[in-house]
């Protein structure tokens, strides 16, 4: 029986890593995702809401930025957070994203073959 709840854990990561790579997959997402590795750099033009180190970055940053709409915006982040990548935190009417760099890392560790 714990070689199987094994088999499970390891088939739950795997699901996981390939909704990851699939949410990574499209261009536009893999870009916020390399902004939101430096947001201090990335979004330096625009005077932060909240702490950046905290909270992430505001979407109507990741919008300014990427030049998208703003429901495209959130369309691609809600891929992006339901495959564990990055965070939200709502303040007041604004809602902001953090990347998962636990997340980003186990990844790319999967990737790697040494997990």
């Amino acid at each position: 029986m714990a070689k199987s709840r094994a088999t499970d854990a390891g088939r739950g990561d795997l699901e996981g890593a390939v909704e990851a790579l699939k949410a990574l997959a499209n261009p536009t997402r893999l870009q916020i995702m390399n902004w939101l590795q430096d947001p201090h750099e990335a979004f330096a033009q625009w005077e932060p809401i909240a702490d950046r180190d905290e909270f992430g970055v505001c979407v109507s940053h990741l919008q300014a930025k990427s030049g998208l709409a703003q429901s495209t915006v959130s369309s691609y982040m809600a891929t992006l957070e339901r495959a564990g990548l990055v965070r939200s935190t709502r303040i007041g009417k604004w809602t902001h994203y953090k990347r998962d760099d636990d997340m980003v890392s186990r990844l790319a560790e999967m990737l790697r073959g040494t997990q």
